[in-house]
């Protein structure tokens, strides 16, 4: 580290050019060839991820269709203005090219209403390509619709689709995190500003975050030509790198400030920085790193990609925090401290121990028996309500009303009642040849016999090239309900087995939106536990090799388990009830989001080991000046407390933005990360972590005879 470092403040502007340049590089080749997404098809998970994959190259004709809903405002029959009004409706849209047709009117039962389906013109297209199109067509009907209703005002005239509703929650999502990104910087950087009290000293960890997420972002770009990503991997990347990135440059700066405080020169504090702070950076790196790479084995493309883009700036934030940072923090010398805020100034960065955490962890240490069994209490205590944990993927009814296409939705399914889910059950050969269709038929009417409604389905349908068949199941409850979960079991153990699944040489699957929330919960349900062994095992491994400690190994997983199982905790407070409604703004849906579990772990534990690579460096590097482990436990927390609480800040900040995003999921994942870190950064790093180093003494450095064999440690 000391070598990269010497190199780079040597030959600082190089350094700087380079990074400027590869950053350049990164985001204009990535800008050139594009990003290529995830599929809806291919976001699936199980059995049912399976089938949509099969039905999205498939080339069904299937032309999406909205709804236009004509309504009375008072609840009276439709009458001639409604009528006039469904007229209009259906002159104004027949005659855009986005159309391909419309059909007649359809009345209500109760007489208030009329629906007008309009089809899209998708032309040929079939799967995600008919998608795109849909989307490019659905918006001069919506300007049409909106045209009739202001001839009509005495009657509502509103649209609502699968077309438009996938807008509407595009341009949800798109605002939500723009307004994410403008918060982010200036959040970030007033937090700074607190820490430093000089502009450059702030603005230095901000640019590193900035340019490392840009970096990286360029870089997905290019990984995803051999694999698509998810459209929310950009988001993730955000997230993540503004934490990592300013965490370790904060790290970085603060160190080299301290030596220079301590009399060394500039050369030499870079240097002193890099042998401390700089090691913790790189080993702090591999261990977040190790973390984001357990999301791959979750057995969900999305995750995967969220993995790769994690890993990548994860990756580009220690590369630059390693050469980059050392080449401007010798160029700016003594001028980063400059110029410096009023007051602010004037009261940072004069002592090198937080007089608040000192008092703190001299208590903790006096008595660490007591402090570590109320710590562990207090922990435990908040964890518990994680045991009633509800998961499941969020549907409509999570989505803000605000937008009228969904008020709309909401209006539609009231007046024409949906008699429930649909399962579609999906058969193809597993050489990808032609189907025995005749063969087909018999077998998907031996089924259709056995339903308990055999009018649940119009029959077996055959793609034109003859290699997939399907088959559309009515169902009478709501998808995702307890009904429609055992109406899948019956088909899925007993039905299909027994009829399409005898069929030799083919593959029979159930897909819907029933299947589809299940089969994604209970993947990520099973792969959990193996996510999260991965992930201890790879990540005490690591600080084993670091610190030449097994002890401090299982410290930092046992203390990060309390952390997330907090989180989780706090999210079943928050969430799963209706208390906190208002001040959120959600509607509980009385679940946590099926994938936030998993998500949340690996991001935690990821980010935890941040900070107990940074104090327990301090504590280390105390003890081997020769000082008391009691007094280097004091010292080294001490020490560390600022640097740690001012990182927490920035990343608590940034988290609790995501909080205030109008999705549930978003609400969801800022709050369980937010209050995770929070509590890692207070009551794991100031307390417990102290209180257990004090009760183990110099077993904290503890080591099984058969790893003496270790390279040396390099904390």
């Amino acid at each position: 580290m000391v070598s990269i470092a010497r190199w780079s403040a040597t030959h600082r502007w190089t350094v700087i050019a380079l990074w400027l340049v590869g950053v350049l590089l990164a985001v204009l080749v990535g800008s050139l060839t594009g990003t290529r997404t995830l599929t809806g098809a291919e976001s699936g998970s199980g059995e049912s991820g399976r089938a949509d994959v099969v039905l999205d190259g498939a080339g069904f004709p299937d032309p999406p269709v909205e709804q236009v809903l004509v309504q009375t405002r008072d609840g009276s029959p439709i009458g001639p203005e409604g009528t006039s009004a469904a007229n209009a409706v259906a002159a104004a849209v027949r005659s855009l090219d986005e159309v391909a047709s419309v059909g007649d009117p359809v009345p209500s039962a109760d007489g208030t209403s009329l629906l007008v389906p309009v089809t899209l013109q998708v032309g040929d297209r079939t799967g995600a390509a008919a998608d795109d199109a849909a989307a490019d067509a659905v918006g001069p009907v919506l300007d049409a619709v909106a045209g009739v209703q202001a001839d009509h005002p005495d009657v509502l005239v509103a649209e609502s689709g699968g077309s438009s509703i996938d807008t509407v929650v595009g341009n949800q999502l798109d605002e939500d995190f723009r307004r994410a990104e403008l918060l982010t910087l200036p959040v970030t950087l007033v937090v700074l500003l607190v820490a430093f009290g000089a502009l450059l000293a702030a603005g230095v960890p901000v640019l590193l975050g900035i340019t490392a997420v840009g970096g990286a972002l360029g870089l997905v770009s290019l990984v995803s030509q051999l694999r698509p990503v998810d459209e929310s991997t950009s988001s993730v990347v955000l997230l993540i790198g503004m934490a990592v990135g300013v965490d370790y440059a904060l790290f970085y700066v603060r160190r080299a400030r301290e030596e220079r405080r301590h009399g060394a020169s500039t050369e030499r504090a870079v240097e002193l920085a890099a042998a401390t702070s700089g090691r913790a950076v790189l080993t702090s790196g591999i261990a977040v790193a190790v973390a984001m790479a357990g999301m791959s084995l979750a057995g969900n493309a999305v995750f995967t990609s969220f993995a790769t883009g994690t890993i990548l700036v994860v990756a580009v934030s220690v590369l630059g925090s390693l050469t980059v940072l050392p080449a401007t923090l010798a160029l700016l010398g003594r001028g980063i401290e400059r110029p410096r805020l009023p007051l602010l100034g004037r009261l940072v960065g004069r002592t090198d121990d937080s007089r608040v955490w000192g008092a703190v962890v001299r208590r903790v240490v006096a008595r660490p028996g007591l402090s570590l069994a109320l710590g562990t209490g207090v922990l435990l205590a908040v964890a518990a309500p994680a045991v009633g944990m509800h998961t499941a993927m969020p549907g409509l009814e999570s989505l803000s009303r605000d937008s009228e296409v969904l008020r709309t939705y909401d209006a539609i399914a009231a007046a024409y009642p949906q008699e429930g889910s649909t399962d579609q059950v999906v058969l193809w050969r597993t050489d990808g040849g032609p189907l025995d269709v005749p063969a087909v038929r018999a077998a998907a009417a031996a089924l259709t016999s056995r339903l308990p409604d055999p009018a649940a389905t119009d029959g077996v349908e055959v793609n034109p090239a003859g290699t997939v068949a399907r088959l559309a199941i009515g169902g009478t409850a709501d998808a995702g309900s307890a009904d429609a979960v055992a109406a899948l079991a019956e088909l899925r153990e007993d039905l299909v087995p027994a009829t399409v699944g005898t069929l030799p040489g083919v593959t029979a699957a159930v897909t819907g939106d029933t299947a589809g929330s299940l089969d994604f919960g209970d993947t990520m349900s099973q792969r959990l536990p193996l996510v999260i062994g991965f992930v201890l095992a790879l990540t005490i491994i690591v600080l084993t090799v670091a610190f030449r400690s097994l002890a401090v190994a299982l410290i930092a997983a046992a203390l990060t388990l309390l952390s997330v199982g907090a989180a989780y905790g706090v999210l079943v407070l928050v969430f799963q009830s209706t208390w906190a409604e208002g001040l959120l703004g959600f509607t509980s849906t009385g679940a946590i989001v099926s994938w936030l579990p998993l998500f949340l772990f690996v991001v935690l534990f990821g980010l935890s080991m941040d900070y107990h690579v940074f104090v327990v460096s301090r504590v280390r590097e105390a003890v081997r000046a020769g000082i008391p482990m009691q007094l280097a436990i004091t010292r080294g927390v001490s020490r560390s407390a600022g640097v740690v609480t001012s990182a927490a800040v920035v990343m608590v900040a940034v988290f609790s933005i995501f909080a205030t995003l109008s999705l549930l999921q978003f609400k969801q994942l800022g709050v369980g990360l937010a209050v995770a870190v929070l509590i890692d950064a207070t009551l794991v790093r100031g307390v417990l972590l102290p209180a257990t180093m004090a009760l183990l003494g110099d077993r904290t450095w503890w080591l099984p005879r058969w790893l003496h064999r270790l390279p040396a440690g390099s904390h």
